[in-house]
């Protein structure tokens, strides 16, 4: 799908409805025309893996204080995401580097604006954790960010318009968002993995919506379809795989679709092959209030979800992947 017409005017309302189809299909869409310099997305992937070829202990000095902070590094089985849904899996064989927006100038509110303990507003304002070596990976990863973070405010205007919404509505739910930036390093397997392992485990994400660029590597990511089959996601250069998360399933009632998604094991033959991939997170901010939006239900249909707050859904899912 072609975002240009949308983002130069042209076409907004065919741009948007197009987004509500395949919203409401199957959750998950390739989107062109995005605007995102491809030097943009080189130089975070390059960075991110001078940082991941690192020695074990290097990379391990930057581990959070808490298994559960979304910050800084996680080694490899350090998570597993089937556990968001209560699926007890081993450990996905992953190595993650994380980060928030709370970097200079994104503004940190106090602990007592927040009515969150000590350790919750860690978890949701406290600074990112920046490796010395390699020296790019912090303005690679910001640089990128910042790119996503502007590409997110104008997906989020097209999701409004798809839905019949004012073009401006998501923004007071956005404007101070929690997003999360995830870079997956999935290093060459050396040897099989465990029975029910994978490099990802099957999981909904938790969000708004998931920006997602992807290698075309072998061991990549699959969507479970409404047939009940895993089907791959193609590789498509120069685009983005956007997928809705579980908070805008809950704001539309399940009128678009948080859809199952995973990450496979590579075939034996290739096994030897590295692969990164670079989710956003998108994440309403964590005092907003997931409630159904205008239109999405009726008679007939009664809204299926009670209200919940972005920051209790985000924090309780982050803390079962991890088995904190």
């Amino acid at each position: 799908m072609d975002l240009g017409p949308f983002l130069d005017g042209s076409d907004r309302p065919g741009v948007a409805a197009a987004i509500g189809r395949a919203c409401e299909d199957l959750g998950f869409l390739v989107i062109g025309g995005h605007g995102v310099a491809p030097e943009v997305i080189d130089r975070a992937v390059a960075a991110s893996l001078d940082f991941f070829h690192l020695p074990g202990a290097d990379k391990a000095r930057y581990r959070p204080e808490h298994s559960w902070f979304f910050r800084g590094y996680e080694a490899l089985g350090g998570s597993a995401l089937a556990r968001s849904l209560d699926h007890e899996t081993p450990p996905d064989l992953c190595e993650l580097f994380r980060l928030s927006r709370f970097d200079p100038p994104a503004p940190v509110p106090a602990p007592g604006e927040t009515g969150l303990s000590a350790l919750e507003h860690q978890y949701f304002f406290g600074p990112n954790i920046w490796p010395e070596r390699p020296a790019d990976l912090r303005p690679a990863l910001l640089a990128y960010y910042g790119a996503l973070e502007r590409l997110a405010a104008d997906l989020m205007r097209a999701f409004a318009l798809a839905l019949g919404l004012p073009e401006a509505w998501f923004q007071p739910f956005i404007d101070r968002h929690i997003t999360n930036l995830c870079v997956n390093w999935y290093p060459a397997q050396s040897r099989p993995p465990r029975q029910g392992q994978l490099r990802r485990g099957a999981h909904s994400d938790y969000g708004s919506m998931t920006i997602l660029h992807q290698e075309d590597a072998p061991g990549g990511l699959q969507v479970l379809t409404k047939a009940g089959e895993w089907a791959d996601v193609p590789h498509r250069p120069g685009t983005f795989v956007v997928n809705i998360g579980d908070l805008m399933a809950r704001w539309t009632n399940d009128r678009w679709v948080s859809t199952m998604h995973r990450v496979v094991n590579p075939p034996a033959e290739v096994a030897g092959r590295e692969r990164v991939s670079i989710p956003f997170f998108h994440q309403p901010n964590f005092d907003a209030v997931i409630t159904c939006l205008p239109g999405c239900s009726g008679p007939g249909n009664p809204p299926r979800y009670g209200p919940v707050t972005s920051g209790e859904w985000v924090l309780g899912k982050t803390r079962k992947q991890v088995g904190a």
